[in-house]
């Protein structure tokens, strides 16, 4: 009897990315000819069953949710879990957590394990590393074989799914009215490379705000912390980025950063450079978590409603579901561009604490 394989051995054993391998199984015309049949007759050899969807979608007996997130440390992502969780056990459903940890490969392998009869359908939020390759065949891939998805919070206009976002360009205008109108002059920007959506969409929410109130965006002000450094386990790393920033730009009396861990780090900062506040320094940080309510001083946030989002995809879903899939499948058969596809956007909060005037 032929072993059973997994995705990671074929490509172990072949010689090339999971992503070739999945891409390959799936038909993309990425991939060559010849490097397609070569998976392909590899794949079959071995009995590989890619996703076995259509068992699933016809039984409709697993009465399970995936849910794959980049990480869990996070207070927002648990907060989605939470509210996932609240809906789905309320429909008379289950979730399963998976965890790409911001890696391409592991988002596909987390996929393949959970679209495998084990689920569903998927909720999930995109890996930094997916997004920097702006590579979705496994997403176009799970939904093409009629699984449904439900992105939230990360997620990009080439995957025609449901979604939930929060609102975060409006929220960092907020944020930094709120600097401005506590007589913040020199306002700085601690944010992420622009690959990741939501640091790009605070990014322009800052530069409007200051624009609307006729300020001139200063590009020294804006500090941009690389993603790839693993900063959270070596916040040395970026406990230093943040200082020579300050160091330079000594004319600094408010900051607004674009999660709680750079805001958290930027105050200790300040702090340890003999700066007062808010009395100096006014800070702001997006995200309304632990971090946020435990720092010293307390920190002003821009609340994101991660639980209310988590209960808005998981509804979203479970409708989508539960409901006739006649026009989803003509949809997904014809690939009709007049898709009922939701866009959900929760709206953001400034909940005010110590560190704002």
């Amino acid at each position: 009897m032929k072993r059973k394989i997994t995705l990671k051995q074929i490509a172990r054993e072949l010689d090339v990315s999971i992503s070739t391998v999945s891409k390959a199984l799936s038909g993309s015309k990425e991939i060559s000819e010849d490097t397609t049949q070569k998976i392909q007759a590899f794949a079959k050899l071995y009995n590989y069953k890619p996703n076995n969807i259509a068992l699933s979608l016809k039984n409709r007996k697993t009465k399970t949710i995936g849910i794959l997130i980049p990480e869990i440390v996070h207070h927002f992502f648990s907060t989605v879990i939470r509210g996932i969780e609240l809906v789905a056990n309320k429909r008379g459903y289950n979730v399963i957590v998976g965890l790409s940890n911001e890696s391409f490969t592991k988002e596909i392998i987390n996929m393949e394990m959970l679209a495998n009869g084990s689920i569903d359908g998927f909720i999930l939020s995109i890996s930094k590393e997916t997004l920097l390759k702006q590579d979705y065949h496994h997403f176009n891939a799970t939904i093409n074989q009629g699984m449904p998805i439900v992105m939230f919070d990360r997620v990009v206009n080439e995957v025609e799914c449901d979604k939930v976002i929060v609102d975060d360009f409006n929220g960092a205008v907020k944020a930094v009215n709120k600097l401005i109108q506590n007589a913040c002059k020199n306002i700085a920007l601690i944010t992420t490379m622009d690959y990741v959506s939501v640091g790009r969409l605070r990014t322009q929410g800052y530069l409007e705000a200051l624009e609307n109130n006729k300020i001139v965006a200063d590009s020294n002000l804006i500090l941009k912390i690389d993603d790839s450094l693993d900063v959270e386990n070596h916040l040395e790393i970026l406990e230093n980025e943040i200082q020579k920033f300050f160091e330079l730009n000594k004319k600094i009396d408010g900051v607004f950063a674009v999660n709680e861990l750079y805001a958290v780090t930027a105050m200790k900062v300040a702090k340890k450079l003999g700066l007062s506040i808010p009395e100096d320094v006014q800070v702001i940080g997006f995200t309304d978590g632990v971090l946020s309510k435990h720092a010293t001083p307390t920190l002003t946030t821009v609340s994101q409603h991660g639980q209310k989002m988590g209960e808005q995809a998981a509804n979203l879903l479970i409708d989508r579901l539960e409901s006739d899939n006649t026009e989803y499948d003509q949809y997904i058969v014809n690939n009709n561009p007049k898709s009922d596809f939701i866009k959900l956007v929760i709206e953001t909060e400034i909940i005010e604490r110590e560190s704002t005037k």
